[in-house]
């Protein structure tokens, strides 16, 4: 009996210290979750004004053309997949790139139809271990990251592009709704829909705005620029959607961690009172047994 008592005083201490653990992860990650949210908030007003000038020009009366904005047959695909370094962040990374390989076996016959840019170990490894070939991968990306971090695969997704190395360019991560939810995404980042952009409107008046050399010469680096902030937009949506999914699994762990506890210490209590019962029955036995 005392062997077996000490054994559950074990679990309850080792329980004890995992729910430590996982009450300071939570807490790591709410104030991550903070802080993702605020870069992803500060970066709008830039992605906003930008989008806003290259609609003004793609909405020029059809006189303007760019190539980021034509479609073509599709021959060949590049994808960007996001996903986390680290795991501990219940289902985000496991649901997301499911849904990936399904839509890469939904829509294409042969591997040799699309090319793959990864940012993150785990979508690294996970697509290795099925033998997807990787063009290039990026990790070790920060919890506060910067465009920096991104701008080399950004600008190598978007120039196979502009070269006709790829007919389109996906982005793949999770779209951060709130702290419980994260919704898993593949949407298209190239050709750029010339219809959305010049359907932007402003309330109020809207700026005018005078081009030189040309309005063809402006879009020509606008768009790529425009394109390459939205890959960083996707990264900052991945990453509010990890410290949300992270927060989550580590609230969860811990409440399950206190139910364990409470489930063991009542366990030892019921365990240490049949103790003493046996120790007192086994008193009383030997004192009658003398009398």
């Amino acid at each position: 009996m005392a062997k077996g008592m000490r054994e559950i005083k074990r679990q309850i201490k080792s329980t004890q210290n995992m729910k430590q653990i996982t009450k300071a992860m939570e807490l790591v990650a709410a104030a991550n979750l903070k802080r993702a949210q605020n870069a992803a908030l500060a970066g709008r007003p830039y992605a906003d004004k930008l989008k806003e000038v290259v609609s003004s020009i793609a909405g020029g009366g059809g006189s303007v053309k760019h190539p980021m904005l034509q479609s073509r047959e599709v021959k060949k695909t590049a994808y960007i997949v996001f996903t986390s370094d680290r795991g501990l962040a219940g289902g985000l990374n496991s649901g997301l790139l499911k849904k990936f390989v399904d839509t890469l076996k939904s829509k294409h016959k042969s591997k040799a139809e699309y090319d793959l840019f990864v940012i993150g170990r785990k979508g690294r490894d996970y697509l290795r271990r099925r033998d997807y070939a990787i063009v290039q991968d990026v990790i070790g990306v920060p919890d506060s990251p910067k465009f920096a971090d991104v701008k080399a695969i950004a600008a190598a997704a978007v120039g196979g592009f502009e070269q006709g190395t790829y007919d389109e360019v996906h982005l793949v991560y999770n779209r951060f709704i709130n702290a419980l939810t994260q919704l898993p995404t593949v949407k298209q980042l190239l050709p750029l829909d010339a219809s959305a952009l010049g359907a932007t409107k402003q309330a109020g008046p809207s700026a005018g705005y005078e081009y030189e050399p040309s309005p063809e010469a402006v879009l020509n680096v606008l768009l790529p620029k425009y394109a390459e902030t939205l890959v960083y937009s996707a990264l900052l949506e991945n990453k509010a959607s990890e410290f949300g999914s992270r927060m989550t699994a580590m609230s969860n762990a811990t409440k399950n961690a206190t139910k364990r506890i409470n489930e063991l210490t009542l366990t030892y209590n019921r365990a240490r009172q049949a103790a003493i019962t046996q120790e007192i029955a086994e008193i009383v036995g030997g004192a009658n047994a003398l009398s």
